[in-house]
């Protein structure tokens, strides 16, 4: 007979007695277990929804504070928060935690439903239209998959997976789950099949709108941007004057550069929905990255008055770099930042802003106090294992040898147009690519993510604690695979492009992945682009990036990042001896057509005065860095850090003397 432990026991009781609607029995046994447990996060669920039931609304949110900080991003305690909320009249605030519920789980109907409730109560009609439209389609789905859904929301995605393939196999047309299997796909990088799935769902039900919707998510996470444009304009065209089909088609015309299309479409939503935090935001990002700084400072500002706690759009103020915040926004930002009910994005986004805003008034401390706590909360959310980043430097190191390069070398792809520019974030890749873009023989283009999700393909579907088949699967594949592997990342890459006979890719993260690069693309060039590591990481931990760069949340994660960074460099440099170009920042802040003529020559091309002149070259500009390439260069952000050096000793620590000199 298996025993049980004694927290277990009371837990099944409060399961029980919740069941059986005996709610004090299952407050007791749930509150007896939190004593025992403070962090379980099921007795604190079972614990807050009996107490709300008991009509003991404080002490329910209570607890579901303490669950939100055991289990970030779980959508049902956010959802049985609004409940409380809800009960005691709390309108407003019951609306923005229901919203925060679906945005972390959309699979909760009893969310959308209060939503559209209260949406139309507040008069936000087309709003509630949008959230009952969600709640009809998830009452109308089999218990199985609607189950399926939410637990994919919780990240239980083996067991979604089990549920859903066990229903396809008896329903193997099903559409809706078809979309279930896609999205588990999706998350586990299994791109190939998620676009199979749904395009076969939108063959076979082409009036499924949320099924083409996925498609577009699917083809645009691909970088088929153009395809899904097209799906996007299909949809559009179905389904007129709906403001999720055209914001996805907005969203699609800006990622193929139709700029002045996406802030057309923008602005008839705004014509309906005026109040939308969200499409101020996307807009402002627009306007921003074809720099109409002041139209895009406007449209961040409107997302702020209509939602006070909106961090995002807080911090996309902070991250122009330009943008100075009054006493009157720093004040709110403070508010929202420690009002227990700001959702954690919005949280950390703001405490990234309100970094900015006192560092820019020259309180270094309280600065820091704001970036330390905005990293820990990200960090917390994502869960970066340093060690394993390690793990996989390292097994960079030991599969690309000289042997690799004479065994497999000079069989990729014969084309010499890529312009790779790796390195860590905030290092001057940005600078470089601006550089290189003002030449006529150049077009620049984006963070390219092509590389990386070869990387994906080739490590295939595998379980997170599986042995990767990346990059040990270079040694085996063939000489037509690694010139199939270039030619496709040539002709995916194409749509970015104007029609120069070189482009840049400044996706940094491709430094670990060199390799795989000069294997089915000999004639790429690559620039590594390297800032002082004291400056390079602190800006780094200052910035809240959109994607990607886990390593940079902490001081001691972004230091040994750098290290394992400077260690694989000098192994590239070993086994592929002067293929990469190394530029110093530092030198090209104080040598500017030195340095320029330097990258020409390396890149064979002839001198242009508009390398020399960057700053008034007009094209779209993605990163955090657009607003200061569009200035000449100067020295302001080389020693910044030295301001916060008081606060420094873990990043000195875990770069090491070689590093970081200066380490007593």
């Amino acid at each position: 007979m298996t025993e049980t432990s004694p927290q277990t026991d009371l837990l099944a009781h409060a399961r029980t007695a919740l069941q059986a609607g005996d709610f004090a029995r299952a407050a007791e046994a749930a509150t007896a277990a939190v004593a025992a447990s403070p962090d379980d996060a099921d007795a604190l669920y079972i614990q807050a929804v009996s107490l709300r039931y008991l009509g003991q609304h404080d002490r329910a949110l209570q607890a579901l504070a303490s669950l939100r900080r055991a289990r970030p991003g779980y959508g049902r305690a956010w959802q049985e928060e609004a409940h409380c909320l809800r009960d005691m009249n709390r309108t407003g605030e019951a609306r923005a935690a229901y919203a925060e519920a679906v945005r972390l789980n959309p699979a909760l109907t009893a969310s959308w439903h209060e939503l559209a409730r209260l949406h139309e109560a507040l008069g936000d009609m087309p709003a509630a239209r949008l959230a009952q439209e969600q709640a009809n389609r998830l009452a109308a789905l089999p218990r199985e998959l609607a189950a399926a859904a939410s637990m994919i929301h919780e990240d239980r995605i083996a067991r979604a997976e089990t549920i859903v393939r066990a229903w396809q196999q008896k329903h193997p047309k099903d559409v809706e789950g078809m979309r279930l299997l896609a999205e588990i796909g999706a998350r586990l990088n299994v791109v190939d099949d998620a676009e199979f799935l749904l395009s076969t769902a939108v063959a076979l039900d082409p009036d499924h709108a949320l099924a083409r919707l996925d498609y577009i998510g699917i083809l645009h996470k691909r970088q088929k941007y153009a395809e899904a444009l097209e799906q996007a304009k299909i949809l559009r065209e179905k389904f007129p004057g709906h403001p999720v089909y055209d914001n996805a088609y907005a969203g699609e015309a800006l990622a193929v550069g139709d700029f002045d299309e996406a802030l057309r479409v923008y602005d008839q939503i705004l014509e309906t929905m005026p109040d939308s935090a969200q499409i101020q935001l996307v807009r402002g990002h627009a306007l921003k990255t074809i720099g109409k700084r002041e139209e895009a400072e406007a449209a961040y500002r409107a997302a702020c008055r209509s939602k006070p706690d909106f961090g995002d759009a807080y911090w996309s103020l902070a991250n122009l770099k330009t943008y100075s915040f009054s006493e009157d926004e720093i004040e709110q930002m403070q508010a929202a930042e420690a009002d227990p009910r700001t959702a954690l994005p919005d949280r950390y986004h703001l405490c990234f802003a309100l970094g900015k805003a006192f560092e820019d008034r020259g309180d270094a401390d309280a600065a820091f106090q704001y970036y330390a706590r905005g990293n820990e909360l990200k960090r917390d959310e994502l869960g970066y294992s340093p060690e394993r980043m390690e793990q996989e430097m390292e097994r960079q190191k030991a599969v690309c040898t000289p042997a690799l390069f004479s065994a497999q070398g000079g069989q990729g792809h014969e084309a010499p147009d890529p312009i790779f520019i790796v390195g860590l974030p905030r290092a001057g890749s940005t600078l470089i690519e601006q550089i290189l873009a003002s030449h006529s023989m150049v077009d620049g283009t984006l963070e390219l993510p092509n590389i990386l999700a070869l990387v994906h393909r080739l490590n295939g579907r595998r379980r997170a604690e599986g042995e990767p088949r990346y990059p040990a699967i270079l040694e085996t594949l063939p000489a037509d695979q690694l010139e199939a592997f270039g030619r496709q990342y040539i002709d995916e890459t194409r749509i970015y492009r104007e029609g120069a006979p070189f482009f840049t890719d400044k996706m940094p993260n491709n430094f670990r992945h060199i390799g795989l690069i000069q294997l089915i693309l000999p004639n790429a060039k690559i620039i590594d682009a390297r800032r002082e590591p004291m400056a390079c990481c602190f800006s780094g931990f200052k910035q809240l990036f959109a994607e990607g760069q886990e390593f940079s949340y902490s001081l001691e994660d972004i230091g040994h990042y750098y290290r394992d960074y400077v260690d694989l460099m000098d192994h590239w440099d070993r086994v592929l001896p002067g293929k990469i170009l190394r530029v110093q920042h530092e030198d090209v802040v104080a040598d500017l057509e030195g340095q320029v003529h330097r990258i020409l020559d390396y890149c064979g091309l002839p001198f242009e005065q508009a390398c020399i002149d960057f700053h008034k070259t007009k094209r779209a500009v993605r990163t955090a860095s657009s607003e200061q390439v569009r200035q000449p260069i100067n020295t302001a952000g080389l020693d910044q850090w030295r301001r916060f050096e008081l606060h420094l000793a873990p990043l000195k620590q875990a770069l090491g003397p070689d590093l970081a000199p200066q380490l007593e």
